[in-house]
């Protein structure tokens, strides 16, 4: 039987690498119930499924910051071979390829913690840009205030009339 999984504890596997948002080999392994090593296998069997935009091989740098981050792929720190990196994409075919119900079922989970991610992430940009677009506005503004405080400042002055003599 399997045991139900919350999206949330999925959203927790995904880091960003390279730019991408990303799942371990070994944590999807996990998530789809076969072993690493099995996974690893059928990938390379069906590598033709797998373009760089669905997978790539973390380099040493990259596993070492992972290792950090995470108490839980500590094991990795002494792997011989580092992981490899899944995106959405590439998340998804894993299951096409393992062809087992709780791979069918998982590919499900992990597809809405990467939209729930997605979702998260589009408001932050937005907001990002909304705040540029005031900082663009602000900054033209304050140059339209000082010009007006210039303006209102020069009509403070009282000008000097030219006084007329009184008499002859």
């Amino acid at each position: 039987m399997t045991e139900i999984i919350p999206v949330e504890s999925i959203k927790d596997r995904i880091f960003l690498l390279r730019g991408e948002k990303v799942m371990i080999d070994r944590d999807l392994a996990e998530l789809y119930g076969v072993e690493t090593k099995r996974l690893n296998e059928q990938v390379k069997r069906n590598i033709n499924r797998f373009p760089s935009d669905f997978m790539f091989q973390l380099n040493d740098e990259e596993r070492k910051e992972l290792v950090a981050k995470c108490d839980r792929l500590k094991p990795l720190r002494h792997s011989a071979s580092n992981p490899y990196a899944f995106t959405e994409h590439g998340a998804i075919m894993i299951a096409t390829i393992l062809n087992t119900p709780q791979a069918d079922k998982m590919s499900v989970l992990v597809v809405r913690a990467f939209v729930k991610l997605r979702e998260f992430v589009l408001p932050q940009a937005e907001i990002a840009k909304r705040i540029d677009d005031l900082e663009k506005k602000a900054g033209n503004h304050d140059k339209a205030i000082q010009q007006l405080i210039h303006a209102i400042r020069q009509l403070m002055m009282p000008e000097e009339k030219s006084k007329k003599k009184i008499g002859f």
